[in-house]
């Protein structure tokens, strides 16, 4: 059951950015969604949402470039960041939105959670571990989402979420390994719980002091 403080298919399109500089005000709380280029981020997104065409979905992967901002609530939101690793596109375009999303992790202070997405049949290539690690060295809470399990029978599913979780057990840092399929709904429910619950986390914080 979500939080009924938050609702993600509240979510609406606020603004594209090139730079963190163009970004709303650094305050309230971000939950960024990050991965490879054909992971199916913005059909996660648009699943979370229960909204088809909130973010753009595109047979050509890497068409995000940009940095998306989606307003959940007052001060609540979804940062869609620029897909990385598969895109063919010029090496000095793929820097310029790579820097993008490397600034924005580093430096923008009301990130709360990452959800990194990961095709469920080609998990943890060098970018996607090398980004799980930042985030856990920076103490993020992380939902690592498999995406694509409809592509696979429920019990090589289930084996591959558990190769993964173990693979990331060493880091000891608050991370979540789930299944996920935009197209069958798989664990879309435990998704929604998990994000809504980072979105009203610093309220409940705030509340207790």
């Amino acid at each position: 059951m979500s939080n009924p403080a938050v609702h993600l298919n509240k979510a609406t399109f606020t603004i594209s950015a090139p730079d963190i500089r163009r970004l709303p005000e650094d305050v309230g709380i971000e939950v960024a969604f990050a991965g490879r280029s054909n992971a199916g981020k913005s059909s996660a997104l648009n699943t979370l949402t229960n909204q088809r065409g909130l973010a753009r979905v595109s047979k050509t992967p890497g068409r995000t470039q940009l940095i998306n901002i989606f307003e959940v609530a007052e001060n609540k939101r979804l940062v869609d960041l620029p897909g990385y690793g598969f895109a063919k596109v010029p090496l000095e375009m793929k820097k310029k939105w790579q820097k993008a999303l490397g600034e924005y992790l580093e430096k923008r202070e009301c990130l709360q959670g990452l959800v990194v997405l990961m095709d469920i049949r080609h998990p943890l290539k060098d970018l996607d571990r090398d980004l799980i690690e930042w985030a856990a060295d920076s103490e993020l809470s992380i939902l690592v989402l498999l995406t694509k399990s409809d592509k696979l029978s429920q019990g090589k599913a289930s084996a591959e979420v558990l190769k993964v979780k173990k693979n990331l057990a060493p880091l000891n840092a608050d991370i979540t390994v789930q299944a996920f399929s935009s197209l069958k709904k798989t664990g879309m429910e435990q998704a929604n719980n998990i994000i809504c619950n980072w979105l009203v986390k610093a309220d409940a914080l705030e509340s207790e002091i």
